[in-house]
């Protein structure tokens, strides 16, 4: 049975020493609001822009400074990465309810706390996610 990409992009990272987080399709496959399988497993790191082939997967890293990918736990980079890859435009309650149930009451104080550097509309999704009882 074939490595989860996932697994064979932290190994790599490891390696390397580089510091990733899923960005774009990929950061929305792992969230869990989609459901298409890309071929082209995407990461922002710290290191340099790198593909390597697994499979019939690509693995693509794209070097950033960007202070929505640095500085972050995993969870609370994967979230600004995934609502960035959504735009504001397509956040609703029913995506923000899946956001927060997918997440313990302690992840959500972590990346609430955490993200408080991000950009401002990407923390306003944020905060409703974060928050300790729905509406």
């Amino acid at each position: 049975m074939a490595a989860d990409p996932s697994k064979v992009a932290d190994a790599i990272a490891r390696k390397n020493r580089w510091s990733i987080l899923p960005t774009g399709d990929t950061a929305l496959n792992l969230l869990h609001l989609s459901t298409q399988m890309s071929v082209v497993w995407l990461y922002v790191s710290d290191g340099p822009y790198k593909e390597y082939e697994y499979n019939h997967f690509k693995i693509s890293f794209r070097h950033t400074s960007n202070k929505e990918a640095t500085g972050y736990s995993y969870h609370t980079g994967l979230l600004i990465q995934g609502l960035k890859a959504l735009g504001k435009e397509q956040i609703d309650d029913r995506v923000i309810e899946k956001l927060r149930n997918g997440l313990s009451g302690e992840e959500r104080k972590k990346i609430f706390f955490e993200a408080k550097g991000t950009t401002a509309w990407i923390y306003e999704y944020i905060k409703k996610i974060c928050r300790e009882e729905p509406e």
